[in-house]
């Protein structure tokens, strides 16, 4: 049984639209669960689905001619009297993607739905041969709120105020394991924790050999490697480059092609400074997080604060755009959401947290804030991690 997810929501209504469906994310996030859901949902029986990681079904695609093809396609069942749905899981093994789909869009109206683990290798792949084709939808790992589905927890939690004492408590031990272990589908089902270990350690295994070695094509992995474990170290605070170049021993740029590689794969997140234009405040240097907290605590054994900051970092990226506002006297708000809401991390809040996040949002013009609090506590304007 597949376990429901946001996702679903945002996808359904393109199910039958023209454009292609293109599904990204890191790895084990669960896009070939989405697509075999995707797959359930098309009332047709002239659809396929192939998985390109199989060299066999990758053959299909190697002919130069198209049309060859088509009598491929006809050869596995499809019918061109009618809409064909086609569903490819792993494109990112057939370079040649893109333009075979254009092509059959353009030709026989056939609807694509296509997964791809590399936005670094999609976002250079499908620049101009899909403009206007496709509608493409990021994955990540679960929130909490799809935890809990995942757990079989049946707990209405209110999404502001409201939250009793009795409800944090039934709640806080499963916020600890999902702060501990996070939020991907393959981990969060394992019952025990040598298995969710082992897990966490067969994703990272798994994303540096097929997505650092395979794809990024690197002349030094070690250091790559090394620059994955001085950013999990350095959660939620700004990217020095010239620290990292140094400590690393790689030049500028060759540390920012790393970086807009990790990113690209959505194994990190960056947010950029806010702003409304022209101000005197800092406004360059974007802050780093790690794309899951249980990975993070994997690589590296960290304080819960910067833990803590990270789990509200992927549960408020699926809302939309962040970013984070610094003063030159250092004070900041951690997160502002889609440039209307501000956030701020705190594992133990005090009425001064407020205050301060409550002049610093006017002073931006922004009408909403928030404290996010990991303990309990009652103090206005505060929710709990897992109300996000």
């Amino acid at each position: 049984m597949i376990k429901p997810r946001t996702i679903f929501d945002l996808i359904e209504p393109y199910l039958h639209s023209p454009e292609a469906i293109v599904i990204t994310g890191m790895r084990r996030t669960g896009k070939t669960t989405l697509l075999n859901w995707a797959y359930e949902q098309i009332n047709s029986q002239n659809k396929i689905f192939l998985d390109l990681e199989n060299p066999l079904n990758r053959k299909y695609f190697e002919e130069e001619n198209y049309e060859r093809i088509k009598g491929t396609f006809e050869l596995l069942g499809i019918d061109f009297g009618q809409r064909p749905f086609v569903f490819l899981d792993e494109i990112q093994f057939v370079k040649n993607i893109p333009s075979i789909v254009k092509y059959f869009i353009d030709h026989y109206g056939i609807k694509f739905f296509l997964t791809g683990s590399a936005s670094f290798y999609l976002k250079n792949l499908f620049t101009e041969p899909l403009a206007g084709r496709k509608y493409v939808f990021e994955i990540y790992p679960l929130t909490f709120g799809e935890f809990l589905v995942f757990k079989d927890v049946k707990i209405n939690v209110p999404q502001r105020s409201g939250l009793s004492k009795a409800i944090y408590e039934t709640l806080s031990p499963l916020y600890e394991e999902y702060l501990l272990f996070g939020g991907f589908p393959g981990v969060v089902l394992k019952t025990s924790k040598d298995e969710k270990l082992r897990a966490l350690d067969d994703i990272f295994s798994s994303f540096f050999q097929l997505e650092v070695l395979h794809l990024g094509d690197f002349k030094r992995n070690e250091a790559i490697r090394d620059l994955i474990l001085l950013l999990a170290q350095r959660i939620g605070t700004k990217l020095d480059i010239k620290r990292l170049s140094k400590e690393l021993g790689v030049s500028w740029s060759t540390l920012k092609e790393y970086i807009s590689f990790l990113e690209g794969t959505y194994f990190i997140g960056l947010i950029r400074p806010f702003s409304r234009g022209r101000d005197t405040e800092i406004r360059k240097a974007p802050k780093v997080y790690l794309c899951d907290c249980g990975l993070a605590n994997h690589l590296v054994k960290l304080e819960i604060g910067p833990i803590f900051e990270n789990c509200v970092f992927q549960n408020l990226r699926v809302r939309g755009n962040l970013n984070y506002y610094q003063k030159k006297t250092g004070v900041e708000i951690d997160f502002i959401l889609n440039k209307e809401v501000a956030y701020e991390a705190k594992v133990r809040p005090y009425d001064s947290d407020v205050r301060k996040l409550k002049r610093m949002a006017k002073e931006l013009g922004l009408q909403e804030y928030t404290i996010v609090s990991k303990e309990y506590c009652d103090i206005e304007n505060t929710i709990f991690g897992f109300q996000l």
